[in-house]
């Protein structure tokens, strides 16, 4: 009988066995090796060349087994979407020019055309043995690299790549061109720190001048290129950053927000993280180019993510296995979420409870933190709904959010749109009382350039020099509109007359008349003039749009001061009246176009109704207390929500 059990309890233990193993999943880098297919042998290659170096070895592993969720994208398209970055530092004509003219030339650049080429089928042993060699020569040679940690080693200056680019050769040869700009430093006593080794290399970055545009077309990782173009958007500008700094071993990456908080777009940015691991972050080409602490950046965020060559597998899991139900973001997240470093001590946890929300999710559901673009809502972040609460960690305020889970892969919203407060951490739900008010449209989304011009002066002279001008008007606030009169009570007669930008920012202006009166319909006329040496044909400073009659043509002076424009009337004239437009993207309310009105409720947005505007303005009477979202049928992409308060716009 004795026999007999030890006999059934064999049977047992070794079905349990079985079991095990036959469930147990395997480590990802077995599941990366598995997936690289006919590529297995090149990078099992790479892991016996370091099988005696403890930490290449590591670092071999880390790079394999994230490899199957990276990917470059290949096909003919590729060298028309490069041809953009490539001209535009040579185009005296500007993006638009070059993206027109390459268009005609070539076609439009399609990205349906293009392929992806799994990283885990394709990157050879010789490849990923120099790429780890030559990151460990600069971590472990380079004065600083003893502040720099393993894992911030392995995650921001080891990677082969920052995107979707095409694989290539860029470590050594940035690192050749590169490096020699910090000998200075290294022979200081901030040899050693990460910061200062970081600025002073930003600094060399920051002398030649970068191209920032913002018209090309959507495409992949444009790829190290960039160095030597110097042109793109934020992201193209920072990957610019990330490659340069990367080469010579200072860590650094992209740190993003899938929706920035006063936009429609993402946004992206360098960081860099010293040796107690705090962030700093800057951008070349913008006033931030100088590192700060992230707790500094002013931008409204609402959620912040770090961008990683490792996949999150703690959040995808969080988020839940199911691709239907989890946004595309979340699936396989190459990212992780800093935004408690850029909050500071105004991070919140948002808690909302059931009986604010209109649709009650399921218990432990996950739920979609989402933010506005263009009338709809992008997740940003989650939480889960638990004890009657959806629960959200880590949320910066001064951003309108609404909650929405995902069904069958569409977001399923919950209530309301809220305002989280910045300083508060309060949440004040846009609910309408049941009353109405008149309200006054001026715009359809933030034009930067309204304050821009805060501290520009409209000033007059008879001295050619304007030695002791006289101040006609004063810009104390944001223009509110397109068109801007004022009216002059002068007595006085004047020759000369210009608009004089603020000490602090770039003159810029797009249209400026002036009148005898304020009942004329015609300007006066007068002779162009501009600072002595500034070439009024210049295509930076372009200050015949000044005054072309078009709002849509502007000038922008080329220094961050000392700009202005003006008109020589030949003689003496007396001025009843200015009229001017501020420098804008074509975002005002614009006359003849098909607008339409919606106000956010509980069910989505409600439309209240269309309209055809005869001047620079729509009048709708609207529910007290809700979100407001203006759509414009007629041109453009850029449409913003916002509220009334106050009986004028703001903007979120």
């Amino acid at each position: 009988m004795e026999t007999k059990r030890k006999t059934i309890w064999r049977v047992l233990l070794g079905s349990v066995w079985f079991v095990a193993a036959c469930t147990t999943e395997p480590s990802p880098l077995e599941s990366a090796l598995r997936a690289s297919g006919t590529n297995r042998p090149e990078l099992e290659k790479v892991l016996a060349h370091y099988q005696n170096d403890s930490l290449k070895l590591m670092a071999a592993e880390f790079l394999i087994e994230n490899m199957p969720f990276h990917f470059s994208y290949s096909g003919k398209e590729l060298e028309k979407y490069r041809h953009y970055f490539e001209r535009l530092p040579h185009s005296w004509r500007g993006p638009t020019f070059v993206r027109d003219s390459l268009v005609e030339a070539e076609g439009a650049f399609c990205m349906d055309s293009l392929v992806t080429v799994p990283d885990v089928k394709v990157v050879k042993a010789d490849y990923l043995i120099c790429n780890i060699d030559l990151a460990f020569e600069v971590w472990r040679g380079q004065p600083w690299g003893k502040n720099v940690s393993f894992r911030n080693f392995l995650e921001y200056v080891l990677p082969y790549r920052v995107g979707t680019e095409e694989i290539s050769d860029w470590r050594e040869v940035l690192y050749e061109r590169y490096n020699p700009l910090l000998d200075s430093i290294r022979a200081t006593p901030d040899s050693a720190n990460v910061l200062a080794v970081a600025q002073a290399l930003m600094d060399s970055l920051s002398v030649a001048p970068v191209h920032f545009t913002s018209v090309f077309p959507k495409g992949p990782t444009v790829g190290p290129g960039l160095v030597e173009w110097r042109s793109g958007n934020c992201r193209e500008l920072t990957d610019l950053v990330t490659y340069v700094f990367r080469a010579v071993g200072i860590p650094c990456g992209c740190d993003k927000m899938l929706m920035r908080g006063d936009k429609n777009v993402a946004h992206y940015w360098n960081f860099v993280v010293d040796e107690s691991d705090t962030t700093y972050f800057a951008s070349i080409g913008h006033q931030s180019k100088k590192f700060e602490r992230a707790d500094t950046y002013w931008d409204p965020k609402g959620k912040v993510w770090r961008e990683t060559y490792s996949l999150n597998r703690a959040l995808m899991d969080d988020a839940g296995h199911d691709t239907l139900s989890v946004p595309k973001a979340f699936r396989e997240p190459l990212m992780r979420d800093v935004t408690a470093a850029y909050a500071g001590k105004i991070n919140w946890s948002l808690r909302i409870s059931a009986d604010s929300l209109v649709f009650r999710p399921r218990r432990n559901e996950t739920v979609y933190l989402c933010m506005s673009s263009r009338g709809a809502w992008v997740p940003v972040g989650f939480g889960h709904f638990e004890d009657d609460t959806v629960r959200i960690d880590d949320v910066q305020g001064a951003v309108v959010f609404r909650l929405a889970v995902c069904r069958k892969g569409g977001l399923l919203s919950l209530g309301l749109p809220f305002l989280l407060d910045k300083y508060t951490g309060g949440v004040r739900f846009f609910r309408g009382n049941g009353e109405k008010q008149k309200a006054v449209i001026l715009q359809k989304f933030k034009e930067d350039f309204q304050t821009h011009m805060l501290g520009g002066v409209f000033e007059a002279a008879n001295d050619p020099a304007f030695r002791h001008p006289d101040t006609l008007h004063a810009i104390t606030e944001r223009p509110p509109r397109l068109v801007n009169r004022v009216s002059l009570l002068q007595a006085k007669f004047y020759r000369y007359v210009r608009y004089y930008g603020p000490e602090t920012r770039n003159c810029n202006i797009a249209e400026l008349a002036f009148y005898a009166n304020p009942d004329d319909t015609s300007a006066l006329r007068g002779t162009l003039i501009s600072p002595p040496g500034a070439g009024a044909g210049n295509f930076v400073n372009q200050f015949k749009n000044v005054f072309d009659g078009d709002p849509y043509t502007s000038m922008n002076y080329r220094e961050p001061s000392g700009g202005w424009v003006g008109l020589d009337f030949g003689r003496p004239t007396a001025i009843g009246q200015l009229v001017y437009v501020p420098r804008n993207r074509d975002n005002f309310i614009r006359k003849g176009d098909s607008y339409e009105l919606f106000y956010a409720s509980e069910r989505g947005w409600e439309s209240l109704g269309r309209q055809i505007p005869e001047s620079d303005s729509l009048v709708y009477e609207v529910p007290c207390g809700t979100l407001l979202y203006i759509r414009n049928h007629t041109r453009g992409v850029d449409d913003r929500i916002f509220e009334m308060v106050d009986r004028r716009q703001k903007l979120w």
